[in-house]
């Protein structure tokens, strides 16, 4: 599994210890930055990973912010990306199964490590269930 990740000043450590979790699980991982807690612009990362994903450079994404939304939101900017903001596990198994999310987004002002790591796993663990899913799914990208 391939998996780009990309975060703002405020998801740097979250960013930073998810790869080494990662990394420890065999995972190939694509840093897109930042590489510090210096205040920079979210967009900057999430289009990075959202474009790696599009391109079919990477399998999935994962990007983090304070409260996730402005990467969440960037990422759902390009065609054949589907992001998911959660904070539970529950939230990201379902994204996958039902909406075949290929982008997790993460809060990290409002989950741990120990949170971002459940949420993570449940979300590479899920597979889309397709069947009425997809026909939603396609009616998502008639725009």
């Amino acid at each position: 599994m391939r998996i780009a990740i990309g975060s703002d000043h405020a998801g740097f450590r979250l960013k930073e210890q998810l790869i080494k979790y990662l990394s420890s699980r065999n995972v190939e991982v694509l840093d897109e930055g930042t590489r510090s807690e210096e205040s920079t612009d979210y967009p900057t990362y999430a289009h990075a990973v959202a474009k790696a994903v599009a391109d079919g450079k990477m399998d999935l994404g994962i990007v983090v912010c304070g409260s996730g939304n402005g990467v969440n939101i960037t990422a759902n900017k390009h065609n054949g990306v589907r992001s998911a903001l959660a904070w539970l596990p529950e939230i990201a198994e379902l994204a996958r199964r039902h909406n075949n999310a290929n982008v997790l987004a993460l809060p990290a002002r409002f989950i741990s490590t120990e949170q971002a790591e459940a949420i993570t796993d449940a979300f590479l663990n899920a597979t889309f269930e397709g069947g009425r899913h997809q026909r939603r799914i396609s009616e998502i990208e008639q725009c």
